[in-house]
């Protein structure tokens, strides 16, 4: 690492970063649930399923039958056609919770085709194309019978009859074969019937989030969710004292419009840094509060002196532009450049002529004290508690008997004080 030049080292830190929490199981809430479908040919249940926001993946197959093989030359020869025990063409959908609700995507099947019809979907006609809920759980299985009461009212007032889907639990889902996966992507002019009776269910208004605002300038945005113990967790542990100029806020997956995110949104937490609404870079699972702020270093600061100085424990240059602003100040608090933490306060500021800010002490509980041996040298180095950068060092020539706090102007911002 010391014999990397100074602008590779942000990137390698990103790299190692992404390698120790993406993906990781250990420290994300996953979201990810799933449901299998049946209401009629498979290809256009598949393809209606995957254009929906918040569906990951759909897979064309099998289901709920007994005492043949699970193939589509098998299910669709004529002697099986009537068969009761004949498999079923569903479709097994993969979705993000966190950003579709189950409610909506059986809305959703009950809306795309016509329920009413037993054993059949216009001219596709037999128990292949039978509509049906096969669910994993009790809870999935009374929201399935809700919903389906509630489109049964809607249907008779239209005068369609009796819904006819059978509600079932899971026994197995065998998937089809290979060219019936993503068919209609593959077949653009394949055979796509639309059996919908056109009788929606009643749009419930959600109140829509404003993120006109997150278009324009730097922002972190937090992904959250109602069940997340890792959320809870990277709130408690490293962001409840965030005090950044960089605004933070919070989302759900569901209230992500507008903005331009590459990374995937089915887990929890995951910290995106974004600037006039695209996103720079992410970090995906609960992370330390030094990894935190290192990427944060890295979005904020980028290749710069500050950035040297509070990661690489460099030095500013002595009487540097940041020290001239800061020397003179009127009263007020320099605060940590990232997490916005008070750090000194001017009433201990004094000139030193070394062409570093000076302070004979720190804001209580604001530092760390750590041994620095560098440069064959004996030093005590000064860390911001909350962030964890370099600030400087201290020394015990001040005035008066009093410790000389040596700290670079490059990692602070002022507040001048409300009088």
């Amino acid at each position: 690492m010391a014999c990397l030049p100074n602008l590779y080292k942000p990137l390698l830190f990103l790299l190692i970063i992404f390698a120790s929490t993406a993906f990781s199981s250990k420290n994300i809430t996953i979201h990810e649930d799933k449901i299998v479908f049946g209401a009629g040919c498979f290809w256009s249940v598949e393809k209606k399923f995957a254009e929906l926001p918040g569906v990951i993946n759909v897979e064309s197959g099998y289901a709920d039958g007994i005492g043949l093989e699970p193939r589509y030359s098998e299910i669709t020869k004529f002697k099986n056609k009537f068969n009761p025990d004949n498999f079923a063409e569903v479709v097994e959908v993969t979705y993000d919770r966190n950003s579709i609700s189950l409610t909506d995507l059986i809305k959703f099947f009950f809306e795309l085709h016509d329920p009413t019809q037993k054993n059949r979907q216009g001219n596709d006609i037999g128990t292949q194309y039978r509509s049906l809920i096969l669910f994993n759980d009790q809870s999935e299985e009374m929201l399935s019978i809700e919903l389906k009461d509630e489109y049964q009212i809607l249907l008779r007032k239209e005068g369609y009859g009796d819904i006819v889907t059978d509600i079932k639990k899971l026994k197995k889902f065998y998937p089809a074969e290979e060219y019936h996966q993503d068919y209609l992507v593959k077949n653009p002019n394949g055979y796509c019937p639309d059996h919908s009776t056109g009788i929606v269910f009643k749009e419930v208004e959600k109140p829509k989030i404003d993120n006109s605002y997150l278009l324009a300038g730097k922002y972190i945005l937090v992904l959250d969710s109602e069940f997340c113990p890792y959320c809870t967790k990277l709130k408690n542990e490293v962001l409840s004292d965030y005090e950044g100029s960089i605004p933070l806020h919070y989302r759900y997956s569901s209230d992500l419009h507008d903005l331009q995110l590459s990374s995937p949104t089915w887990a929890t937490p995951t910290i995106f840094f974004i600037e006039d609404g695209v996103e720079k870079f992410s970090l995906q699972g609960f992370v330390q509060r030094e990894n935190f702020y290192k990427a944060l270093g890295i979005f904020k600061l980028g290749e710069s002196e500050a950035y040297s100085v509070a990661f690489n424990q460099g030095t500013d240059p002595v009487f540097c532009k940041e020290y001239e602003l800061f020397k003179d100040t009127p009263e007020g608090v320099f605060i940590d450049k990232l997490s916005g933490a008070p750090l000194f306060d001017t009433k201990d500021r004094f000139n030193s002529r070394t062409g570093w800010l000076s302070f004979t002490k720190p804001v209580d509980g604001s530092v760390t004290e750590h041994m620095d041996y560098s440069y064959g040298m004996t030093r005590v180095e000064i860390k911001s508690k909350s962030s964890g950068i370099h600030l400087g060092h201290v020394f015990q020539d001040g005035p008066n008997g009093l410790p000389r706090y040596c700290i670079n102007a490059t990692v602070l911002e002022f507040v001048p004080r409300n009088i």
